[in-house]
């Protein structure tokens, strides 16, 4: 298995090395839900954009439920690699795969079962109730491939690995390009087309890492006898990766019940906060990215029983992050405009927009100093505290502040926006106390 060491060498350079490609690939995997919103803006009408939008608020829950539990994977195997328990890695991965095959079936089931109640009460717009149900009703029939793709992906970056996670989605990304124009402008399926588009290039990518893996020197060789879940490593997933997986969940419920509120405001306010989501996707992808590179490099270090370098890796990630979120927010001050342009023509979107983009995108950076710090706790394996921090910011936080604004200031875009960075900065504060403190025991 080719090597590759988180625990030697320069820790900036280690951490660049590591953490760019896994940047890569979260560029390329948020083009999903850009792309097809860019199809249906260009090609479809405001419904269809509303439709689509409300639809990828729904599937993210599902992306986050796995992203979080998929983490908690990689920080057990980068542990596992660091103290250089390689059978405990392969069971591990074992483990992993099963489970999360399992939970894909489970997620299926659970979204199309409740998929109608949940639509309303988003207060979806009715001018785009059956499209948003068409969506998310594709979509959820390909969350196997989701959470196939997703497993790999974690385990190979648990592994000390971030190149080949990045060119799987590569491929992913570009397919589902070319098949979003296939199926909405030339074929005219609309929303349809935008999902299937996307499950299909999550099967291909999938399968696609597999063949691959089998057939180098990968630590895990795939046989249905590695299927084999073992109970305890089970548990020790379980224990890392739900409270990872549930503070996602909190903080995507929290941003549903914006969608809610604003879905109220109507069609063009719908379609400026679904807008808005795909760019704080963008803006915070250094961060998330970072954070999740945070997770594998500490774990490896605490497992090689390098504790200083762990954290001293915290700090140069948080540099390098907050770095390119700022550029974001000053695209979102100087010209919002341009960046809603990307997604819709309609004035009224615009107009309605800007204000919303000014002040929102401060949470670009005040999040990123959220997610980094969360990486870095998440890597120690201080995944309780970092879901009750998450679920204090989400339920105690933003889900009252959006009732409050939305009762006293609800057709003022602006002050709504003001929401996300409130929040962010609060827990940016109580977090950086907490990893102080812990930094001096």
């Amino acid at each position: 298995m080719e090597n590759h060491s988180l625990t030697e060498g320069s820790i900036l350079k280690t951490l660049l090395v590591f953490a760019i490609p896994f940047l890569i690939a979260n560029i390329l995997q948020s083009l999903y839900g850009a792309v097809d919103l860019f199809v249906v803006g260009k090609y479809c009408s405001a419904e269809s954009v509303a439709a689509v939008s409300t639809g990828t608020q729904v599937t993210q829950i599902v992306t986050s439920l796995v992203t979080g539990l998929t983490l908690g994977s990689t920080v057990i195997i980068g542990r596992y690699m660091g103290c250089e328990k390689y059978d405990l890695v392969k069971k591990t991965i074992g483990t992993t795969l099963t489970v999360f095959a399992l939970v894909a079936l489970l997620l299926t089931a659970l979204m199309l079962l409740f998929e109608r109640p949940l639509l309303r009460v988003l207060s979806t717009p009715k001018e785009s109730f059956s499209l948003t149900m068409q969506y998310v009703a594709i979509c959820a029939a390909g969350n196997l491939f989701v959470c196939g793709y997703n497993a790999i992906s974690a385990i190979l970056r648990g592994c000390g690995d971030s190149t080949r996670p990045m060119i799987f989605v590569g491929i992913a990304c570009a397919l589902n390009i070319i098949l979003d124009f296939v199926f909405v402008r030339f074929l005219g399926l609309g929303v349809a087309g935008t999902a299937l588009a996307t499950i299909i290039s999550q099967a291909f990518s999938m399968a696609s890492a597999i063949v691959y893996l089998k057939k180098t020197d990968f630590i895990f060789d795939f046989r249905p006898a590695s299927f084999r879940p073992v109970p305890a490593l089970a548990r020790e997933l379980a224990r890392v990766g739900i409270p990872i997986s549930f503070q996602e969940l909190m903080i995507r419920i929290s941003f549903l019940y914006l969608m809610t509120v604003m879905n109220g405001c109507g069609v063009y306010a719908a379609a400026v906060v679904g807008i808005s989501s795909k760019y704080d996707v963008f803006a915070m992808l250094s961060g998330t990215s970072v954070a999740n590179a945070l997770a594998a490099l500490t774990a490896h270090n605490i497992g090689a029983g390098k504790p200083e370098r762990a954290r001293k890796s915290l700090w140069y990630g948080l540099g390098f992050a907050l770095c390119i979120s700022l550029l974001f927010w000053l695209w979102a001050q100087f010209s919002p405009q341009s960046m809603i342009g990307v997604f819709s023509k309609d004035e009224r979107v615009i107009a309605a927009g800007v204000p919303f983009f000014r002040s929102c995108s401060y949470d670009y950076f005040l999040v990123t100093i959220v997610f980094c710090l969360n990486g870095y706790l998440n890597g120690r394996q201080k995944t309780v505290w970092t879901m009750v921090s998450s679920c204090c910011g989400a339920l105690l936080l933003r889900i009252p502040m959006v009732y409050l604004f939305a009762k006293f200031f609800a057709q003022d875009l602006g002050k709504l926006g003001m929401i996300a960075p409130t929040v962010s900065g609060i827990m940016a504060c109580y977090t950086l106390i907490y990893v102080l403190t812990e930094h001096r025991k």
